[in-house]
């Protein structure tokens, strides 16, 4: 316990002297891959490390993180804004499937405090597939100006290849890093070619991690602060069967 309490006060002054970019906390959704219609859905939005399990008490969550925005858009593209529950270590919402057909859950944030010079943007996101129809299931459902998708990921199997598009203000990011985690904690770098697309084969079933992120070099002001650079972040879940 108490090396736990010296971690998150570690980690605490590290975030105000750091780059974000070198830390490895960051908000994410878990949901199950498919849903059923008529049936309540149940999304979870974590924040932590998720290469150690580190899951932060919700109640300690920094700044104004708690007040992220929960978006699901159904298959025919309607929008529901969804309102999250403070649990222990997590926030819980829920939606109710009513058409076939694939689900985007989508959350953001831009943190209200910038830390150092940086402006910190948080995105996640997760596909929910209802019935045995496709429709819905395209990486440009996604809003967020940073994303992460898998057409494939209802269907994720160990050892099979996988394949992750990679989008940056709705185009294919080229050429960017991007690391996914496996559930032991294992990591890999990755790389997204001309198409903004790259691959891994999961070794071990359970539930990964892709994270990408990008630091853009623009200077401003946010909430009567300066900031000379905007550090976004994506990520993206997959449960591999």
């Amino acid at each position: 316990m108490k090396s736990k309490n010296l971690k998150s006060i570690a980690f605490l002054l590290f975030m105000l002297v750091a780059s974000p970019a070198l830390f490895a906390h960051a908000l994410w959704i878990e949901t199950k891959a498919t849903g059923t219609k008529g049936k309540a859905q149940e999304i979870s939005v974590f924040f932590g490390e998720f290469s150690d399990n580190d899951i932060t008490a919700s109640a300690k969550w920094f700044s104004d993180l708690k007040d992220f925005s929960l978006v699901v858009i159904s298959p025919s593209k309607k929008e529901t804004k969804l309102t999250a529950t403070a649990l222990e270590n997590k926030y819980q919402a829920f939606f109710t499937p009513d058409e076939d057909g694939v689900y985007t859950v989508v959350m953001h944030h831009t943190v209200k405090d910038v830390y150092g010079t940086m402006k910190l943007d948080y995105n996640s996101s997760a596909t929910v597939t209802v019935g045995n129809t496709a429709k819905g299931n395209e990486a440009i459902t996604n809003t967020n100006i940073i994303s992460l998708y898998s057409k494939d990921a209802a269907t994720a199997k160990q050892k099979a290849v996988l394949n992750i598009d990679a989008l940056y203000e709705a185009k294919a990011a080229k050429k960017q890093k991007m690391k996914v985690i496996a559930p032991n904690g294992w990591e890999k770098e990755l790389w997204s070619n001309e198409n903004g697309e790259t691959s891994f084969t999961p070794i071990w079933p359970g539930n990964y991690m892709v994270e990408f992120a990008y630091t853009e070099k623009a200077a401003g002001e946010h909430n009567g602060k300066k900031y000379d650079e905007i550090w976004k972040m994506a990520t993206y879940l997959i449960t591999v069967k």
